[in-house]
């Protein structure tokens, strides 16, 4: 399936694939709570090696402590690693969110800066997490190559690459700009919930025509459903459709609803 794919048939299935995936994940949105573009890049140095549920957990209690970058510079690092314990590799993680804040503090005046040449002088901060900052929090756009894009990214015939930056550029080259976020929320969403690394579902994928990769997971409709996780999961209809209402991840937890798989 599409061996002999034109770079411009390449360029307008990929369009096609975002078009469906928008459809699909109208709701899409990065996956951690934050409120400014601190909290968004100490979240996302905690995300690695770990869920970003897990995170979302202990963000409150460690923002209420360390709301900035002169406080968390300020922070004693035992403290600091006990709040942030849960996440893995927490004395690792503690040493970059103090290098990172001191840094914040010594250079950048306590503000998190716009430029990613900037962020990634930050401990802790790769072209990933700075694309995720420059996105979310500055409206830059950015392709967020985290393992689910790469692997989808692979499957989707859209590049052949295996170092994340190459990727990126490459993948960069077949949306306008204006899509690139967007485009790496709806991505890493499908690749959580249906394109798994292990088993896709892909009998129950909106994908199957436009993927070169279908039938490498499970093609059995009925037996595919059952592999969809999060509120695509059988049984999750009513969270689905809150999450299409517009219902917040804030929202959906003080009503009850897990947002864990």
């Amino acid at each position: 399936m599409h061996t002999e794919e034109t770079p411009l048939g390449r360029k307008r299935r990929a369009r096609k694939i975002n078009r469906v995936l928008a459809e699909t994940y109208p709701y899409a949105v990065p996956e951690l709570d934050f409120t400014n573009a601190f909290e968004l890049l100490v979240a996302t140095v905690l995300s690695a090696q770990t869920t970003d549920v897990r995170v979302n957990a202990i963000t409150p209690a460690l923002f209420a402590a360390y709301p900035d970058p002169l406080s968390m510079s300020q922070a004693a690092p035992e403290a600091l690693q006990e709040l942030i314990r849960s996440t893995g590799f927490f004395r690792a993680k503690a040493n970059s969110l103090l290098a990172l804040s001191n840094r914040l503090v010594d250079v950048y005046d306590g503000v998190v800066p716009g430029r990613l040449e900037d962020l990634v002088t930050l401990a802790g901060v790769g072209r990933k997490t700075a694309n995720v900052v420059l996105g979310n929090a500055f409206g830059v756009p950015g392709i967020t190559v985290d393992t689910h894009f790469m692997r989808l990214s692979k499957r989707f015939g859209w590049s052949t690459e295996s170092d994340p930056v190459k990727i990126e550029h490459e993948v960069a080259t077949l949306f306008e700009p204006g899509d690139w976020t967007m485009l790496s929320h709806r991505v890493v969403f499908h690749g959580r919930r249906v394109c798994h690394a292990r088993k896709p579902a892909c009998g129950a994928c909106p994908l199957t025509t436009l993927c070169p990769a279908y039938g490498e997971g499970e093609t059995d409709e009925v037996k595919a459903l059952k592999l969809l996780k999060y509120e695509l999961a059988p049984g999750r209809e009513e969270l689905a459709a809150k999450m299409r209402a517009g219902a917040t991840r804030a929202q959906l937890r003080a009503e009850g609803y897990g947002l864990e798989a």
